[in-house]
């Protein structure tokens, strides 16, 4: 078993990673994925309470709750995947970070993905999401929110980290040289 986690904030590439993944086979779980089926599991949108959910997830269960929740997912991804490779989209705090590395040892890399705010911004506003009509001030607030979980310390701790400020060809091809193995790409 091989399990690649992405960390990064809003905008940095962590969707088009996780596409990439997907293409070569790779079956991609979300984290993300995990506070919106609680978010329906309570009734709620996800749109809407998708904050508010995590928060209290973490609050009921420990700190560790969403990682802990998206180990049997991973697992299951990994036995029916041809190569025992999964990419976990979505890494946030480092209690998660721990979670994943107690658990999957050397068989867990972390890969963070970076770009400059402005960068980030714009690709936000391209991609016609709900961030698309976010002012940047919003947006701010937003990463402020994803740090004060403590995904600085997350990105500060990866493996490898991939600077996505280059064509999107050349950021697929890293993306796709990790997936495959590559042991130096990126570091």
């Amino acid at each position: 078993m091989r399990v690649i986690g992405t960390v990064g904030l809003p905008g940095s590439g962590k969707g088009e990673a996780a596409a990439v993944a997907e293409e070569e086979g790779v079956p991609v779980v979300t984290m993300g994925d995990v506070i919106r089926a609680e978010c329906r599991d309570r009734g709620l949108d996800p749109a809407e309470h998708h904050g508010a959910v995590a928060r209290a997830l973490r609050e009921e269960h420990g700190p560790d709750a969403i990682a802990e929740r998206s180990i049997p997912l991973i697992e299951d991804a990994a036995r029916r995947s041809e190569g025992g490779t999964v990419l976990v989209d979505g890494l946030r705090a480092p209690v998660e970070l721990e979670r994943f590395r107690e658990r999957f040892g050397d068989d867990f890399t972390l890969v963070a993905i970076t770009a400059p705010f402005e960068v980030r911004a714009e690709r936000l506003g391209e991609r016609g999401r709900d961030d698309s009509d976010v002012d940047r001030e919003a947006l701010r607030e937003r990463e402020e929110r994803e740090l004060g979980f403590g995904m600085g310390e997350v990105i500060e701790s990866a493996d490898v980290t991939i600077d996505n400020t280059d064509t999107l060809a050349a950021f697929r091809d890293r993306v796709r040289a990790i997936v495959a193995g590559a042991p130096e790409v990126g570091e």
